[in-house]
């Protein structure tokens, strides 16, 4: 058999649907022949490397990942000796304790607000939007700011707790809409900065703190796209932190990115260049760490959603590139372009689900029921 590592990659792309050098908008261009040991033999950082490298190019990359997922070249090709280590140290040390979990989030959250302002909606809401009968982010994401608010049952004067709560979106909405007062918690000091500048005027505690500090009281407790960061062998104290500071009759709206298989490590070069040491959760360690303190109410489930969301992004950036590229270099361009692509491509494949879970302390007398 023929092992020259050209040949092996041409041979797995084809299986996918993928022509090297191609005429299709999922085809890749190789300009440098450096691409073939790359992805042969350091798995999906090689890959991601080597296209912030110019090895190779494709004019769309959402396609292009979606295809090789739904073909699972991504279990076919090795994973580097670093990375195995990485997802042996991960099962034994805490890669998100308190000192950690502000490193983790800074690498991230503390880019550049600049940046996010010129990628997200109106409300920079970092989170999947929902984009049932709407064409604009800024709807999409306000109907899934108000969505999330009907699930909790908000009702004037309520206290709730936001985890995680970005650059303010929910707490200002929530506020300005359903007269709630918010406590909202973040590692990031840029976006601590900035919502308390956004928030200004409105009954919302901006902190910059870990989850693991508070012991008070909440009516509702709602977390958006925070707790991909937690990490498992976190997940006791997290969830027993909201079971100690939800009020008996109040609810918990959990929104968070799925996977299908376990894995303690997220992808490697997501690992390297995006989220340090994220995980991604799965239906049976969520239920386990929910077993005993909460009654599930409700699950939802709109992944597909979350394509439309990076997708959207993804023109915002390339619409303001020329606003950002004077701080941005064209590598980081090539970074973010990655990022947002290959993550629509893994939600398009439906290898990535998004989540929106409702839990009780104790049931809701009569079921549950939002409008």
């Amino acid at each position: 058999m023929d092992r020259h590592p050209q040949n092996i990659v041409t041979r797995l792309l084809s299986a996918a649907g993928i022509t090297v050098n191609g005429h299709q908008p999922w085809d890749i261009q190789v300009n440098n022949t450096a691409f073939y040991k790359e992805v042969l033999y350091r798995g999906s950082l090689g890959l991601g490397e080597s296209y912030m490298n110019n090895y190779w190019d494709c004019e769309r990359l959402d396609d292009f990942f979606t295809k090789i997922l739904l073909a699972n070249l991504d279990t076919r090709v090795k994973k580097s000796f670093r990375f195995k280590a990485d997802i042996l140290l991960a099962s034994v040390l805490n890669f998100q304790t308190p000192a950690k979990a502000y490193r983790n989030g800074s690498a991230h959250y503390d880019t550049g607000n600049d940046l996010f302002e010129c990628m997200l909606d109106k409300r920079m809401t970092y989170t999947c939007a929902f984009w049932e009968n709407v064409r604009t982010l800024d709807e999409a994401q306000e109907q899934k700011l108000d969505l999330t608010c009907r699930k909790l049952k908000l009702q004037p004067g309520m206290h709730i707790l936001d985890i995680g709560c970005g650059w303010g979106s929910l707490a200002k909405f929530a506020a300005e809409k359903y007269g709630v007062r918010v406590t909202g918690i973040t590692i990031s000091k840029e976006q601590a900065e900035l919502a308390k500048e956004r928030c200004k005027g409105l009954p919302i505690d901006i902190r910059l703190t870990d989850y693991r500090t508070l012991h008070e009281p909440f009516d509702a407790i709602v977390s958006l796209g925070m707790f991909e960061h937690v990490g498992y062998k976190n997940y006791d104290a997290y969830m027993k932190m909201v079971h100690r500071c939800l009020k008996d009759d109040g609810l918990f709206l959990l929104h968070t990115i799925g996977g299908n298989t376990p894995n303690t490590f997220t992808d490697q070069w997501l690992n390297k260049y995006i989220f340090p040491n994220a995980m991604i959760p799965t239906i049976r360690l969520i239920g386990q760490f929910i077993e005993g303190l909460f009654v599930m109410e409700h699950w939802q489930n709109f992944s597909v959603d979350y394509d439309h969301t990076l997708m959207a992004w993804y023109e915002n950036i390339l619409q303001n590139w020329d606003k950002l590229k004077t701080k941005y270099d064209p590598t980081f361009f090539r970074m973010w372009k990655y990022y947002l692509l290959s993550c629509a491509g893994s939600f398009r494949a439906r290898k990535s689900q998004l989540w929106q879970i409702v839990l009780s302390k104790n049931g809701v007398p009569g079921g549950y029921r939002f409008r």
